[in-house]
C-alpha cells in the first residue's frame, strides 16, 4: 500500500457521499411532482431514488491505485405513492385522488444528514493522514 492510497480512499468516499447528496436533493426538489415520466400514455408520480454503494474492489496497477467506494447503482424505490384526496388537483381521477410521489421527507433528511456525516468524517481523514505525512517528513530534518 502506497503513501496516498489513504487519500485516494477517502477522494472515492468523498465522491460517493456527494452523489448520495446530490440524489436525495433530487428527491426533495420533487416530493410534489405528480408528473414524473410517462409510462403508456399516462404520467406517473417522481418515484423516490436511493444510491447503492459498495466497496471498490482493490488493485494496484502501475501506480494506479483503485479501492474504496463507488457507487454501484441508483435504484428507485418500491414503495406504493401516497393517495392524497384533492379533487381540484388537475392529475386527480374520477374518485378526487392524486398519487403524489413516494418521497417521505423524513427518510430524505436523516440520509442526508447520514451522507453529510460521512463526508465530513472523510474530510477528517484526509486532513489526519496529511498531518501524519507531514509529521513524517520532519523526523529526517534534524
Amino acid at each position: 500500500m502506497g503513501m496516498f492510497d489513504s487519500f485516494h480512499i477517502s477522494a472515492t468516499a468523498l465522491t460517493s457521499q456527494r452523489l448520495r447528496m446530490d440524489t436525495v436533493s433530487a428527491n426533495i426538489a420533487n416530493a410534489q411532482t405528480t408528473r414524473g415520466k410517462l409510462v403508456d400514455g399516462e404520467w406517473q408520480p417522481y418515484t423516490r431514488k436511493m444510491t447503492v454503494l459498495q466497496e471498490a474492489p482493490f488493485r494496484q496497477q502501475l501506480s494506479a491505485v483503485s479501492g474504496g467506494v463507488e457507487v454501484s447503482q441508483i435504484v428507485e424505490d418500491e414503495s406504493p405513492y401516497k393517495l392524497v384526496y384533492d379533487p381540484s388537483h388537475p392529475d386527480s381521477d374520477d374518485r378526487g385522488y392524486v398519487q403524489m410521489p413516494n418521497v417521505d421527507l423524513l427518510k430524505e433528511m436523516v440520509d442526508l444528514m447520514g451522507a453529510t456525516r460521512s463526508y465530513e468524517a472523510n474530510i477528517a481523514a484526509m486532513n489526519a493522514t496529511k498531518a501524519m505525512l507531514v509529521k513524517a517528513m520532519e523526523i529526517g530534518k534534524g
